[in-house]
C-alpha cells in the first residue's frame, strides 16, 4: 500500500476506521461499567473523524474510478459494522489498482 495514492490512503483509512470501531467496545464498558467517560470521548472523537474521512475517500475514489452504485454503497455501509471495513479491504480494495480493478479478480 502506497500512502501517496488515493487507493493506498483509502485502504489505510479502512483499516484504521475498523480498528477505531473495535476500540469503542472497551471504552463503552469503561464509560458505563466504571463511570470513566474520558476514554470513550477520546476514542469516539477519533473514530468519528476516521469515519468521515473514510466515507469521503470512498466517494472520491468511487467517482474517480467510476464504480457502480452497489460497490460504492457496500464500501460505505461497511463503516457501519464492526470488522466490515477489514472485509472490504480484503475483498474489494485489495484487487483495485490505480489503473482499475485487476482482471478477473473484481468481486463486485
Amino acid at each position: 500500500m502506497k500512502l501517496n495514492t488515493i487507493l493506498g490512503q483509502l485502504r489505510i483509512l479502512a483499516i484504521l476506521e475498523g480498528i477505531s470501531y473495535l476500540l469503542l467496545l472497551p471504552t463503552v464498558i469503561l464509560k458505563y461499567g466504571f463511570d470513566m467517560g474520558l476514554p470513550n470521548k477520546i476514542v469516539g472523537s477519533i473514530h468519528g473523524l476516521l469515519f468521515i474521512l473514510y466515507s469521503i475517500w470512498v466517494v472520491y475514489y468511487a467517482i474517480k474510478k467510476r464504480w457502480n452504485l452497489m460497490k460504492t454503497l457496500i464500501c460505505l455501509a461497511a463503516s457501519l459494522f464492526p470488522f466490515a471495513t477489514f472485509i472490504v479491504d480484503q475483498k474489494i480494495l485489495k484487487f483495485e489498482t490505480e489503473d482499475g480493478p485487476i482482471a478477473n479478480k473484481e468481486l463486485i
